[in-house]
C-alpha cells in the first residue's frame, strides 16, 4: 500500500511538470518588438545611442510575412548627390520637391505609431535609403525599435513631440516642439535631426524661423502620399525628378512600401537619401535647448 502510495505520487509530479515548466513561445507575424534594451557604454558611441536588440541569423530569422523578395524591384545605383543651395535668412526654406536633374526619388516615413515587424526586414532586402520624420510621443514605448531601422540605411528626423497644428501657434509653442523633438531624438539616436516636417504639412512664417532657430536645415512637404498599397500624385501619374514621396507607419506598410518602391522604378528611377541633397549650415550653432546663436 505504501509503495503504491508512492507510485501515484510520482505520476501526480510528472504530469504537473509542463503546467509549472516555462515555454519559449515564439512571436507569430503581429508580435511587436521587445522593451527597450541597455544603452552601450559612454566608449561605444559619442551619444546615448539605445542599443538595438541582436539580429537572429539567416537561419534563426523567420520568414517575411506579406511579401517576398521577387516583390522588391532592383534600382541601379544612386548617381553622386548634387546638393542643392540654400537661401540664407532666418527661416527655412519648405520644399515638396528637391529640385535636382539627377534621377533620383526620396522615401520619407511619418510618426511612428505603429511599428510594423517587417519594416526592419523589408529595409535590409530592399538596401534604399528612407527618411523617418518621427514624433517622440509616438514612439516613446519603443524606442529601439527605430535604432534597428537605424541600421538598415534609415535616417531619422524631427516631427515634433505631440503632433499638434503648428499654424496660428506662438512661437514658443512652435519653437518648444520643433526644439524638444530634435533634442529627444538626438539624445537616443546619437545624431540631432537636421531636417522637420511639420504635422498634417501645415505651417506658417513662425513655423520655418522656428525651425530655423532650433538648427534645422529645411522643412519638407511632398509630391506623393502611400496609403494602403495605393500611391496618390499631386502632379501627373508617376513621380518626377526629386519628388518627396509620404508614407506613414500604419498597418499596411508592406503594402506601402512596396507600392513607393514600384512607383519609383516604373519612373527610371532610384531612392536616394534626402540628407545628401541638402546641405548643411555653418554657421548654425546649437545650444543644449536646441536654439542656435
Amino acid at each position: 500500500m505504501i509503495l503504491n502510495r508512492r507510485v501515484l505520487a510520482l505520476v501526480a509530479a510528472v504530469a504537473l511538470l509542463p503546467a509549472t515548466g516555462c515555454s519559449a513561445g515564439r512571436g507569430g507575424a503581429k508580435a511587436m518588438p521587445q522593451g527597450p534594451a541597455a544603452s552601450p557604454s559612454p566608449a561605444a558611441s559619442p551619444g546615448p545611442v539605445l542599443a538595438a536588440p541582436a539580429a537572429p541569423s539567416a537561419s534563426q530569422a523567420p520568414p517575411p510575412v506579406g511579401w517576398a523578395l521577387s516583390d522588391i524591384p532592383v534600382f541601379p545605383p544612386a548617381p553622386p548627390p548634387r546638393p542643392i543651395t540654400l537661401p540664407r535668412s532666418g527661416s527655412v526654406p519648405y520644399l515638396s520637391r528637391i529640385p535636382t536633374d539627377q534621377p533620383v526619388a526620396f522615401i520619407t516615413i511619418d510618426d511612428g505609431f505603429i511599428r510594423s515587424p517587417e519594416a526592419p526586414k523589408l529595409l535590409a532586402a530592399a538596401r534604399v535609403p528612407v527618411t523617418l520624420f518621427l514624433t517622440t510621443d509616438a514612439i516613446r514605448d519603443d524606442e529601439p525599435y527605430f535604432a534597428r531601422l537605424q541600421q538598415h540605411g534609415a535616417v531619422i528626423e524631427a516631427h515634433t513631440i505631440t503632433h499638434p497644428q503648428l499654424r496660428g501657434r506662438s512661437y514658443a509653442f512652435q519653437s518648444h516642439e520643433i526644439c524638444g523633438s530634435a533634442d529627444r531624438l538626438g539624445h537616443l539616436y546619437g545624431r540631432r535631426p537636421v531636417l522637420f516636417r511639420p504635422p498634417f504639412g501645415t505651417r506658417d512664417a513662425t513655423t520655418l524661423r522656428a525651425a530655423h532657430d532650433c538648427g534645422i536645415d529645411a522643412a519638407f512637404m511632398w509630391k506623393e502620399t502611400v496609403h494602403k498599397g495605393k500611391v496618390r500624385y499631386q502632379e501627373g501619374k508617376a513621380v518626377q525628378r526629386g519628388d518627396i514621396i509620404l508614407m506613414h507607419f500604419r498597418p499596411a506598410f508592406v503594402k506601402d512600401f512596396l507600392a513607393a518602391l514600384r512607383a519609383i522604378h516604373r519612373a527610371g528611377l532610384t531612392p536616394a537619401l534626402l540628407e545628401d541633397y541638402i546641405p548643411r549650415r555653418p554657421a548654425a550653432r546649437v545650444s543644449p535647448s536646441g536654439r542656435t546663436g
